[in-house]
């Protein structure tokens, strides 16, 4: 099988959460493959510094300060995009939410955070990239960053409805590629589920866990050559599911 970005070169990519930790990396290494990087996130300043650091690559990175659980921030992005870019050809849905909380005695609007970012945002952006790749014949690519709590849960205390956004996250991937082939589209989806990574969310008490020991957690840029490998796939190959996760796992 060949592998190769050549036919991405030029087009439009949104990353959303692309901030910080594996957001970061996925729109780096799409700039550096020649991609128009569309990177929303609230944190505006943090993309406007990674957009000045990425000057001079071959592609472009574009900040656009979203909240991803606002409809309306969603549907301004897209038509900025359309108006000033040109179609959509991929969506990264990497943005998460994952305050540490309880069942027992969390807080409703934590819960509602976590499910509106991994939940309801993912299906926002989904529905509007599908929607430009639709109107514009576009056989793109989405792929949900999702995690291996999307698939077993994990015996830390803090987790609360986390691992419950996440597993919506797999039935999700597997429903919208049930959607797009019953159309004959040839719109891919994979669903990307990646192991403990060193980024901002990982729990304080899983982090005293490793005490450090590479082997137990992944770096970002691990994700993002994921990301790549999915994408660079012939048109008639689609990686469904692909898991990344340490030698040395957690469980």
């Amino acid at each position: 099988m060949v592998l190769s970005m050549d036919r991405w070169i030029g087009k439009v990519a949104v990353v959303t959460g692309a901030s910080s930790g594996i957001g970061v990396a996925i729109a780096e290494q799409l700039v550096e493959h020649g991609l128009k990087v569309v990177a929303l996130a609230r944190r505006k300043v943090r993309m406007d510094v990674l957009a000045v650091k990425l000057i001079g690559k071959k592609g472009k990175l574009y900040p656009i300060k979203t909240d991803i659980t606002k409809e309306e921030d969603i549907l301004n992005a897209f038509q900025w995009i359309k108006e000033n870019l040109g179609p959509v050809h991929i969506l990264v849905n990497n943005a998460g939410a994952g305050t540490p909380s309880t069942l027992i005695d969390g807080d409703t609007e934590t819960w509602k955070t976590i499910l509106q970012v991994n939940v309801m945002g993912l299906c926002m952006a989904t529905r509007e990239a599908i929607k430009d790749m639709k109107a514009n014949n576009v056989d793109g690519h989405i792929i949900h960053i999702n995690s291996i709590l999307g698939h077993q849960v994990w015996p830390l205390p803090t987790l609360s409805v986390y691992p419950a956004s996440k597993f919506a996250v797999t039935a999700l991937a597997e429903t919208l590629r049930l959607e797009l082939n019953s159309l004959k589209s040839k719109i891919k989806i994979t669903n990307l589920s990646p192991g403990a990574v060193d980024t901002e969310m990982v729990p304080s008490e899983f982090k005293k866990l490793i005490r450090g020991d590479p082997n137990l957690i992944l770096e970002p840029d691990q994700i993002a050559d994921g990301v790549i490998y999915a994408l660079s796939t012939p048109s008639h190959v689609q990686i469904q599911e692909l898991t990344i996760r340490p030698i040395h796992d957690f469980i």
